[in-house]
């Protein structure tokens, strides 16, 4: 066979793995797994999920147990994964790690700190292990602002260059804003930048209360209808993607707003808005929720339904992730709706939203309680 037939059949079965994993069963396997490779990073965020510390953890996982992990995480099929952290680039086997990925057929994303680390070199050595991502964290359409919520001076204007320096190497860009009371005004002005580094996807993730964020950071819950319906709009002329991460109520806004733009009830199947398919990286047509459809490993090989739901199903190094991700009661309770409270439980978007896990679980204790950052009123039929 030559090593164009070999190339076409190559071709031909990844786009059946990625057409399998946008029609996936969550059950069986997530469409998105975070592997958060070390805690340590330069920063100190004041929403720092990980309440990451300045040095790494010597109970990382090791290399060696990283490339277990990444043989177990193939038997998913080719979910994303995302290398994250801290930063993921503190790791000095990192694209070791990247470049076995990616030879096993995972789809890899990389979400590095702002820092001198991200150099020109190192995005294209990324690049060539397998990255077909890269996301950096852009909170404000200014320094002042997005400086002061990163807590490190000079923070935005490093990424806006690292962002254009990705691009520059041929990695496809996106830009994650953190949504909270420090800048849910400056939203629109955020758009400029959001093209200007041509990136393929904004995604905005709503602060949920855990690690250093705190409640009173976390905007109201009829801001986050009034978010929703402005990105709604948004996403019907944007040039890039628009994901609303930790928000999965967004869903129900644009399911409204498409059933009020036609002028019926008739049934409107949510897909987000135009999928981006440069680097094959676009999402499923049902939607990711924390343990359904998702999964997160900490840095010490914890196996959890989320980041934002760090509760602790198993760990890597004594459990076997496939079986924990089927298996495990609180990754089933978070795939059974029916096991939802309060309004979430009898809301007629229930199946397609479900709220937020973690927010519920941060908030109330309760990972399946409602989503205290709904506005809506559902009625009870």
């Amino acid at each position: 066979m030559t090593n164009s037939n070999l190339s076409a059949n190559a071709a031909k079965e990844r786009t059946y793995h990625d057409q399998r994993m946008s029609h996936a069963d969550f059950d069986l396997a997530p469409f998105t797994i975070a592997w958060e490779v070390t805690r340590a990073c330069a920063f100190a965020c004041k929403h720092c999920r990980a309440d990451a510390q300045h040095s790494r953890d010597p109970r990382e996982l090791t290399t060696e147990e990283g490339f277990q992990l990444i043989d177990r995480l193939s038997e998913f099929g080719s979910p994303i994964l995302i290398f994250t952290g801290g930063d993921p680039m503190m790791r000095r086997d990192l694209f070791d790690l990247i470049s076995y990925a990616a030879q096993k057929g995972l789809r890899c994303s990389l979400t590095p700190t702002a820092t001198a680390l991200p150099t020109s070199e190192r995005l294209t050595l990324a690049k060539k292990s397998g990255i077909r991502r890269i996301a950096l964290s852009l909170d404000a359409p200014s320094a002042d602002v997005h400086d002061d919520f990163r807590r490190v001076s000079g923070s935005w204007d490093r990424t806006m260059r690292i962002l254009h320096n990705a691009n520059s190497v041929g990695l496809s860009v996106q830009v994650n804003t953190t949504v909270s009371t420090f800048n849910v005004d400056q939203l629109p002005a955020m758009v400029p930048f959001i093209q200007e580094v041509e990136a393929v996807q904004w995604s905005l993730f709503f602060l949920v209360p855990t690690g250093r964020a705190q409640v009173r950071y976390m905007i109201s819950p009829q801001e986050h209808e009034n978010v929703f319906n402005w990105l709604y709009s948004l996403s019907q002329q944007a040039p890039f993607d628009i994901k609303a991460t930790a928000a999965p109520m967004y869903r129900r806004v644009a399911i409204q707003s498409k059933r009020q733009e036609q002028g019926s009830d008739q049934t409107v199947t949510f897909q987000g808005a135009g999928f981006q398919y440069v680097d094959g990286l676009h999402r499923p047509t049902k939607g990711v929720n924390d343990g359904n459809g998702f999964l997160f490993i900490s840095h010490v090989g914890q196996i959890m339904p989320s980041g934002f739901l760090p509760i602790d199903c198993g760990n890597v190094r004594h459990q076997d992730i496939v079986e924990v991700y089927r298996h495990h009661p609180v990754f089933m309770d978070l795939r059974c709706y029916d096991k939802l409270k309060g309004k979430c439980g009898w809301c007629g978007y229930r199946d397609v939203c479900g709220g937020q896990r973690g927010r519920a679980y941060g908030i109330t204790g309760d990972y399946l309680e409602s989503d205290p950052a709904c506005a809506y009123e559902p009625p009870i039929l």
